[in-house]
């Protein structure tokens, strides 16, 4: 699959989740087979103000490309000018891949700006966002959508119409309605409406946890691609999954728990390098209790790795809940 002159082999790719999608999340999953990453959503308008909490969280390695920095806001001038910043390259990083435009967030705070699902409510504007930032760089610029603000209102094939007359190269599409926020079934007929309106790929999002799921979304839409969000947190093991289904090899084998052990360590160091280890001890909780989904007394050793105050502590835990031998290297 191809976007702009990126070639992606399977179309695998890693969804924007604010507040987990950082550089130690998204390291651990190119290495375990993801091959197209996008950044936490960052404030288009906090960009261009040079807000010092903002930039590193656009800040792209070289190691990590393909990667999309994604964009919020809702003022196509804002936004041309914070794509035109990140696609130099910032906080010492490398230039993006591609620029990701959200307009599929279902929070609160973020549609109640005009951000967001918000934008879908407006496909003109929608359109002059996506013209906008494409007239401001020369990287591919994709479209993250819903499948509309509600039931009523499923307009994601008019609002992908008009991100591929404003200039997009792609289309990532999330198969529910902004009103629903994560509950009910994906749609992926939905997605399928998307994929037959438009001549752009489409991506399909949407409770991909296995490979099952993937296969599912791929023969319900027609989609050109995966994206992956809340299901690789804890197990980013599932983009080999999905890599074999995508490639037609057998399907790996479920990860051993030294695996589970190994990766989760990795990530938390890799955090703890780049945040230093209070901040990533704080952030990996939500992240290292989901390895330990399905394992007998996950629950209560998910508890104490909440309760942790350092790294050694929630390598102890962990190591202990997975039945791994102690690790002679326990700290980071």
């Amino acid at each position: 699959m191809q976007i702009g002159s990126v070639l992606f082999p399977h179309g695998l790719f890693l969804g924007p989740m604010a507040g987990y999608t950082d550089f130690a999340m998204r390291t651990v999953c190119r290495e375990m087979g993801a091959e197209g990453l996008v950044t936490e959503m960052v404030s288009a308008k906090a960009v261009v103000f040079g807000d010092r909490k903002t930039i590193p969280l656009a800040r792209v390695s070289a190691e990590e490309c393909p990667c999309a920095v994604q964009l919020f806001g809702h003022e196509p001038e804002v936004l041309a000018e914070a794509a035109r910043i990140v696609a130099a390259g910032v906080g010492g990083g490398v230039a993006p891949t591609m620029i990701d435009l959200n307009m599929g967030c279902p929070v609160h705070k973020i549609v109640s700006g005009g951000d967001g699902s918000a934008l879908m409510r407006d496909p003109a504007l929608a359109e002059r966002i996506v013209r906008a930032v494409r007239d401001a760089v020369k990287i591919p610029v994709t479209v993250k959508l819903r499948l509309g603000w509600d039931e009523a209102h499923r307009n994601a094939p008019e609002v992908a119409r008009a991100a591929e007359s404003g200039g997009a190269d792609a289309v990532f599409v999330h198969g529910r309605t902004r009103t629903q926020f994560y509950a009910g079934t994906a749609d992926y007929r939905g997605i399928g409406e998307v994929v037959r309106a438009v001549s752009l790929p489409v991506i399909g999002n949407g409770d991909v946890r296995d490979a099952e799921g993937g296969a599912r979304l791929l023969r319900e839409s027609g989609c050109a691609g995966i994206m992956v969000g809340r299901g690789a947190v804890g197990n980013p093991f599932l983009f080999r999954t999905l890599a074999a289904l995508l490639s037609g090899q057998p399907l790996p084998p479920p990860p051993t728990a030294a695996e589970k052990y190994a990766v989760a360590k990795r990530q938390l160091t890799l955090a703890a390098k780049e945040k230093g280890e209070s901040v990533a001890v704080l952030e990996a909780r939500k992240h290292l209790g989901e390895y330990l989904r399905g394992i007998r007394g996950g629950s209560a050793a998910r508890a104490e790795i909440f309760r942790a105050e350092s790294a050694g502590e929630m390598l102890r835990i962990l190591a202990a809940a997975l039945s791994v031998p102690p690790d002679p290297d326990g700290e980071i």
